[in-house]
């Protein structure tokens, strides 16, 4: 996924000379501070925005009986949304939280989907995070079928070394799909 990453930032890095585009691109994307506790997205809604962290970290969760499961992590450039939401239009069926203060880009998809005709190289990049998106569902799978609970803990620590730091330690065992007790257990014995 690294190797996805690099060349997506490539790719925008490239594609920002293009004075037209980067004009394009910031006259769509407005910067917007959000606090501690703030929701992107409530479960609930359609999805209509990108969000593209500049600083800060987010989390996806889903609210079922009452009770909070946590399926992801974003932080700093990552892009926060409901696919399945944006896509179809539907409402999204996962909530997306701000952890700590944070900086972030905001796209409406309309506007995305503008400048994605416009700009092939948007287009490029789109179906290159997709495809990154998709290995990354893939690994996830994988490690929640076949991963011991201290596996998935190593795996996400060492993806995000700062999580310990950034995230509620009752966030990172429901994200595992283990008990605080456990999590505790696991980090213990380091």
């Amino acid at each position: 996924m690294k190797y996805q990453e690099a060349i997506i930032e490539d790719l925008l890095t490239a594609a920002f000379q293009d004075e037209a585009l980067r004009d394009a691109y910031y006259e769509a994307a407005q910067e917007k501070r959000f606090k501690k506790g703030d929701l992107l997205l409530e479960q609930g809604q359609i999805c209509r925005h990108s969000y593209i962290l500049l600083s800060g970290a987010v989390r996806g969760f889903y609210l079922k009986d009452g009770r909070e499961v946590t399926t992801s992590f974003c932080f700093t450039s990552d892009v926060v949304l409901s696919l399945e939401s944006a896509t179809r239009l539907t409402p999204s069926p996962e909530s997306f939280e701000v952890l700590e203060d944070s900086l972030v880009e905001v796209v409406s998809m309309e506007k995305m989907a503008r400048l994605r005709e416009r700009f092939p190289v948007f287009e490029k990049v789109w179906t290159l995070s997709m495809e990154a998106y998709a290995i990354w569902l893939e690994e996830r799978l994988a490690s929640l079928q076949f991963a011991t609970a201290k596996e998935r803990y190593d795996q996400l620590v060492e993806r995000y070394p700062e999580i310990v730091r950034q995230v509620q330690l009752s966030h990172i065992a429901s994200y595992l799909g283990i008990t605080l007790e456990t999590l505790s257990r696991i980090r213990a014995k380091g």
